[in-house]
């Protein structure tokens, strides 16, 4: 049996779909489908705390495995419920005054954009966007020009945006922020999986990061990778809990040392121990690999979806990701996709509102968005480029 042959063994939803979204939640291994339902029979037998104790080594293994994969030690890493869960408890440790500046790219993820609006509303802060590059994707040159303009209190850049292709050069970006000592926070979103990740590299002070996508975990969990930098500076999230604090006294509590000052108490660790289980079978798989294979099946999308009449592919940047986006002419994203689930193909819709800069320069409402991965086949693509040709005859 060849690796892909293995692959595919592994993931039992390749038998009943085409699973050509990826970048929304990946078909899961059956290890880390078997690690959560262990797990969980294991909790119903003995209790919910009884097992966590029980699996006390096994759930530290999870950060150890979380760690290799950003190049992190496992003190830097906090388990959160979501990717943006991850994000919020990193923005929050930012005390934000009237007339502080935040400078994010035209290309951030739609949650952050809200956020940062909401803090624009409620805080009084300055949300200013960085240029782009001609080819698509921050220019960090500009973003220098912006910075040295006056003092930002943080950066921002989503690494690969929900909505397109495009990879951002945050490390890039990462060199400017050092340089110009500004706080940077990095969405990993969808790069996770798909790219190899360093966060000393990228010089990010936070990182944050979900299971389902590329990384192939459960939902309803994620992680926040957080610099020694921020750590040393003494950074916690504003709703800061038992976990992540000691209450010695009536008026006073300590912060712990490490990055579990950005955790909750209370855990799903069936899912934390699913995240690191995806998190070793990725390692063992290695990203880069899984990447490039995943990357290759997208750009041979890419121009057979170019050959399509009534098609538009929407990606940008020097190498796009295995994010394939594409506006159909005449047609609404939503009802594409729902016609190729019909066929027994799973893809997603993008729209407008989830990057109103990005959707308003490519002239586009909606866009169908076809996102493979490692295991899926050449064949499988062919049959979902047979489906959407006969949808557009």
């Amino acid at each position: 049996m060849d690796d892909l042959e293995r692959w595919r063994a592994d993931t039992p939803g390749c038998t009943e779909r085409i699973h050509l979204n990826n970048a929304g939640a990946s078909l899961m291994p059956a290890p880390v489908l078997r690690a959560i339902a262990e797990h969980l029979e294991l909790e119903s037998r003995i209790g919910g705390y009884e097992a966590e104790g029980l699996r006390a080594d096994a759930i530290a293994e999870c950060y150890r495995h979380l760690a290799a994969l950003v190049g992190a030690r496992p003190a830097n890493i906090a388990v959160t419920s979501s990717a943006t869960d991850a994000f919020t408890r990193a923005l929050s440790a930012f005390d934000f005054r009237p007339g502080d500046r935040i400078v994010t790219t035209r290309c951030d993820y739609v949650s952050n954009q809200i956020q940062f609006l909401a803090l624009q509303r409620r805080r009084g802060v300055v949300v200013e966007h960085a240029p782009d590059l001609p080819e698509g994707g921050v220019d960090p040159d500009g973003l220098r020009a912006l910075l040295r303009r006056g003092p930002a209190r943080l950066v921002s850049a989503t690494w690969v945006p929900t909505n397109s292709g495009l990879v951002q050069d945050v490390e890039a970006v990462g060199e400017v922020c050092r340089d110009e000592g500004v706080p940077y926070l990095v969405d990993g979103c969808q790069a996770v999986g798909q790219l190899p990740v360093d966060i000393a590299r990228i010089s990010c002070d936070y990182f944050s990061a979900t299971a389902r996508k590329f990384l192939r975990g459960p939902r309803g969990i994620g992680f926040l990778a957080v610099s020694d930098a921020a750590l040393g500076r003494g950074d916690y999230p504003l709703y800061v809990d038992m976990r992540g604090a000691r209450w010695t006294d009536p008026d006073r509590f300590e912060i712990v040392p490490g990055a579990d000052r950005f955790e909750d108490w209370e855990f799903p660790q069936a899912l934390v121990l699913g995240q690191g289980e995806a998190a070793r079978y990725a390692l063992a798989v290695g990203v880069e690999r899984a990447g490039a294979r995943a990357w290759a099946l997208a750009a041979a999308l890419r121009e057979r979806l170019a050959d399509l009449p009534g098609v538009r592919v929407l990606d940008r940047g020097p190498r796009p990701c295995a994010i394939v986006t594409a506006a159909i002419e005449g047609r609404h994203a939503q009802s594409v996709v729902e016609a190729l689930y019909a066929h027994g193909i799973n893809t997603t819709a993008t729209l407008r509102e989830y990057a109103v800069y990005d959707m308003d320069q490519k002239g586009a409402g909606s866009a169908l968005r076809v996102s493979p991965h490692y295991y899926n086949t050449e064949a499988e693509l062919e049959r979902f480029v047979d489906a959407l040709g006969g949808l557009l005859t």
